[in-house]
């Protein structure tokens, strides 16, 4: 039996309805199904080709266009469409605020199933673009070949790519020229590299063979002009490896930090990985209200800085403190939210389960002269007990800012046993926030609620609640 073919249907004048989960939206067929549609916007009319069928959804694309929606905008990017990030720069900016902060209300009263006060107006960007501070990038010996160039029919000759991975493509990098998320030097810097790079035939990786030199690159930045870069090499090749990193030195000798790593093991995480220093200092210096965080390689730091400083101020306004509380600062990170309200804490404890960010944590600490912080490894459901509030008193507040998967139950129920006055609870995942605070109801009730728009032209919205005690 050959494999099962799926029957392409073709729907004409649809108007995409709404904007969907993950960046697609969302339309209806004539029989009622839902389909998702990337690349288009909520008030376009579309015809649309399916080429997958579920039992109560379709996915398409669409084929031809009838009327273009009121809230589209021209993309500014070369890549858009191609590449897989910044799905929503055909919309306009007022309309992505719209659709975030309606994904979180629709998660919390959806999936919460709670009372909810009124929400206080979604915080967008200053900057729309070139607001990220870390971007990464992956080499390829045979790039993705964009549709305009394959109909082109011409042969092109330099197959290396230094971009972005097309979605749910492992082996397919997009070269990219111009990105609009991060600022300059960055695109600089990445074009040198691979201009440099192919001129004097260092080999890019090949994914599927495990092959080629050149495998990953990072390039970090910071609201106060420092700027670190890691290459990360898949074999080892002193000759080839020092030319390229001498060369990048030279022309960009404002580089503060200049690492490398040798991996070749079968995935590009760096987070095993023995980093070398080759030129500056292993850190980047951020910069908060006077206060400075030291970021390495490895460091995880809110990606947007503007946008972070907005968000901790608004987690400090919830918190409400007046200098007298006692305040737990769970998944703590680097202890940035921790320091950011400690002056107005008598004292706060960060907990964190990565053992190098705690090291980060204290020596922030005391290079900010911060002497009411205490931070602790440690999983949360296991660290998080009896004797270890016996130890360290018991909170007023606890801040809490877990990943996209929310709280491990086991932490939700020491919060209720622990019972603290307030709770402030910041996400990057409206609905695992939602499920958490309908497990808390019955005991705190949310009094306020403000989402944070920190991926301007993406679906991704931060939201930051507050939980007071009933």
């Amino acid at each position: 039996m050959g494999r099962k073919t799926t029957k392409k249907v073709i729907f004409e004048n649809i108007t995409v309805l709404d904007a969907g989960a993950k960046g697609v939206s969302v339309a209806k067929a004539p029989e009622g199904q839902v389909i998702f549609i990337p690349n288009v916007v909520p008030g376009d009319v579309v015809d649309v080709q399916t080429f997958k069928k579920r039992k109560a959804y379709f996915e398409g694309k669409a084929i031809k266009f009838h009327q273009y929606s009121t809230d589209r905008v021209e993309p500014v990017c070369q890549h858009f469409g191609a590449c897989g990030g910044c799905k929503w720069q055909n919309m306009n900016y007022d309309k992505q605020l719209f659709y975030k902060n309606q994904e979180v209300f629709n998660n919390l009263k959806r999936i919460g199933k709670i009372e909810l006060p009124a929400f206080e107006p979604i915080l967008g960007s200053a900057k729309q673009f070139f607001y990220r501070n870390k971007m990464e990038f992956g080499f390829s010996d045979s790039r993705w070949m964009t549709e305009n160039e394959i109909k082109s029919g011409k042969e092109f000759d330099d197959k290396n790519a230094l971009g972005f991975h097309i979605p749910k493509m492992w082996d397919k990098i997009l070269d990219i020229e111009k990105c609009h998320l991060q600022e300059d030097p960055s695109n600089a810097i990445r074009n040198e590299i691979k201009r440099f790079a192919t001129e004097n035939g260092l080999t890019f990786f090949n994914a599927r063979n495990h092959e080629g030199l050149l495998r990953t690159l990072m390039i970090r930045t910071a609201s106060t002009g420092e700027i670190m870069v890691l290459i990360q090499f898949y074999q080892d090749n002193k000759a080839q490896r020092e030319l390229l990193l001498n060369h990048i030195y030279t022309v960009f000798p404002q580089i503060t930090s200049l690492q490398y790593v040798i991996n070749g093991k079968a995935n590009d995480t760096l987070y095993d990985q023995d980093i070398k220093l080759y030129k500056g200092r292993d850190y980047i210096l951020e910069e908060m209200e006077g206060l400075q965080f030291s970021i390495n390689a490895k460091s995880f730091y809110q990606t947007n800085s503007d946008q972070a400083y907005e968000l901790y101020k608004i987690t400090r306004e919830f918190a409400g403190l007046t200098g007298n509380e006692v305040v737990y600062d769970l998944y703590t990170g680097t202890g940035t939210i921790a320091q950011f309200v400690s002056k107005q804490a008598k004292k706060v404890i960060g907990v964190e389960a990565v053992p190098e960010a705690i090291v980060d944590a204290k020596e922030n600490a005391r290079r900010n002269s911060i002497t009411n912080c205490e931070f602790f490894v440690g999983d949360m459901k296991n660290v998080f007990n009896d004797a270890f509030i016996a130890q360290h008193g018991q909170p007023d507040v606890i801040i809490t800012d877990p990943p996209r998967d929310g709280m491990h139950k086991d932490v939700v129920e020491q919060i209720l046993k622990i019972a603290p006055e307030k709770v402030v609870y910041v996400s990057c995942n409206s609905a695992t926030q939602a499920r958490d605070l309908a497990l808390m109801d019955e005991q705190y009730r949310v009094t306020r609620v403000r989402p944070v728009d920190m991926f301007p032209q993406t679906h991704h919205v931060e939201n930051v609640v507050l939980l007071e005690k009933r």
